[in-house]
């Protein structure tokens, strides 16, 4: 047994009966002969209409650049939590031997007759 071949726009308009019509696929489908799966799977390919298609692609194609920005984004915190972690890190050490009894200079730390550069 061969499966009917249906035109694009009979398909189409299959669907608006459903979609703006209001009415039912079970009832669609005894007035046009044709079974409920295929109904079900031409609403999903045409229900939504060529501007609501271009419109789920524009939505998707935004979804997409957000993700990849939120990915960049969140990597680049990464990387700075980590410089800050070692720079408090460093900063501590030098606090330190500050508050151990050495004296701070611009350049250098010096501790009870010891120098330290960084």
């Amino acid at each position: 047994m061969s499966s009917k071949r249906y035109t694009e726009e009979f398909k189409i308009e299959a669907v608006k009966q459903i979609t703006e019509r209001g009415y039912s696929v079970q009832e669609v489908a005894n007035r046009l002969g044709t079974t409920t799966h295929s109904l079900y799977a031409w609403r999903k390919k045409y229900g939504h209409g060529p501007q609501k298609a271009a419109e789920r692609d524009d939505q998707q194609a935004e979804i997409r650049r957000l993700r990849n920005e939120l990915k960049r984004v969140t990597e680049e915190r990464d990387i700075l939590k980590k410089a800050t972690v070692d720079s408090i890190d460093q900063r501590n050490t030098r606090v330190k031997i500050w508050a151990n009894g050495g004296s701070l200079n611009e350049t250098c730390i010096y501790r009870t007759r010891e120098r330290v550069d960084f």
